[in-house]
């Protein structure tokens, strides 16, 4: 199995987790089209889209895979921020809701979605498992995580800021001190994943992906350089395009 990354950024995030006989998405914030493409225009293998919140950046083509045929798994709360009236809800028929520390199977995947901590209405990120690739954690957009994991193989986490980069960002008069603030109370930071790192059994880990990483807030190979340091371990950036056999 191996993880294609369609887009993570500010501007869009997808990733796929592809098999030869199943494909699970982790996201749905870039053009539908854009997706297809990254499936290879096969949408027979795919066991459905996980999505962690109505952001557009992460839900963005919802509507359209519904339309297509693929099953969307995401909390009550996310899928009412999106569809805005709850009696509409009724009419998505491949819309299903999940909650958190309740395990769902998609396929060969089993899924165990956990409360994250971010400006948005009932996020959520996800624990993976399948026999081809072990124990898979994605956490993004959360600013926080209460939950300690055992034995993971691979982890997708957002590292979305350096404080020291926003602050001179913020002295320089780039950015608004308002950013600063629904950053701290929404993003992880560089400083937030490195903590996070060291709280969580990273014995059995293969590698760690950065995902989500700010375009004038970050720094990505100081961010690599400080993850590898820290943790012993491969640690990639995602970029569009990345593909990496898990």
């Amino acid at each position: 199995m191996r993880l294609k990354v369609l887009s993570s950024s500010s501007l869009g995030n997808c990733y796929l987790l592809e098999g030869e006989k199943e494909t699970l998405i982790l996201e749905c914030g870039i053009n539908y089209k854009s997706i297809l493409k990254g499936l290879n225009f096969n949408l027979s293998n795919v066991v459905g889209c996980l999505v962690t919140h109505e952001h557009k950046d992460h839900s963005k083509s919802l509507r359209e895979l519904l339309r297509y045929g693929i099953d969307i798994y995401t909390s009550l709360g996310t899928a009412r921020a999106i569809v805005k009236e709850c009696n509409a809800l009724e009419t998505y028929h491949r819309l299903n809701f999940i909650k958190s520390e309740e395990q769902i199977t998609l396929g060969g995947f089993t899924i165990l979605p956990f409360e994250t901590q971010h400006d948005a209405v009932e996020p959520l990120g996800f624990l993976v498992q399948h026999e081809e690739i072990g124990k898979l954690l994605f956490i993004t957009d959360s600013y926080y995580c209460q939950y300690k994991f055992k034995g993971l193989n691979h982890i997708l986490i957002e590292c979305n800021y350096s404080t020291e980069i926003l602050q001179d960002n913020i002295s320089e008069g780039k950015i608004p001190l308002s950013l600063r603030n629904r950053l701290l109370k929404s993003h992880f930071s560089l400083a937030n994943v490195k903590e996070f790192l060291s709280a969580n059994d990273l014995s059995q880990l293969r590698e760690i992906v950065l995902i989500h990483l700010s375009d004038g807030n970050s720094n990505s190979e100081e961010f690599k350089t400080e993850i590898e340091k820290l943790t012993g371990k491969p640690t990639y950036v995602a970029d569009k395009g990345l593909e990496i056999e898990l």
